[in-house]
């Protein structure tokens, strides 16, 4: 006859077996959120000062390139793939915007 405390242990095993695939993922947002009206109020000619007012400080700033910021957001709910997904890079010819590129291509598997 089997042991109480071996089917205790069985049942309490499979329990936990079960259990362990039903992990809660919570949704992640990584970098800056850049509104849809502060990008189009973004024009070259604007300086360093007021790309910083409107869209906050850039994701990733270079070191080597002083002359460009890139401003990277998305979101991600769940286990499921980024939901929503921006990058914008904003280049600088002494201190004033030269070129805005807006709505470039992101990994897909974000």
């Amino acid at each position: 006859m089997i042991n109480r405390k071996w089917i205790a242990l069985l049942l309490m095993t499979f329990a936990l077996a079960i259990s362990s695939g039903c992990v809660y993922r919570a949704s992640i947002s990584q970098g800056n959120l850049v509104k849809e009206e502060d990008l189009a109020q973004l024009e070259v000619g604007m300086t360093k000062v007021q790309v910083r007012f409107l869209l906050g400080t850039p994701m990733i700033d270079d070191p080597f390139n002083k002359e460009r910021w890139d401003y990277v957001y998305f979101l991600k709910l769940g286990r499921n793939d980024a939901a929503f997904k921006r990058w914008v890079s904003v280049f600088f010819e002494d201190d004033i915007v030269s070129e805005i590129r807006k709505d470039q291509e992101l990994n897909p598997g974000l």
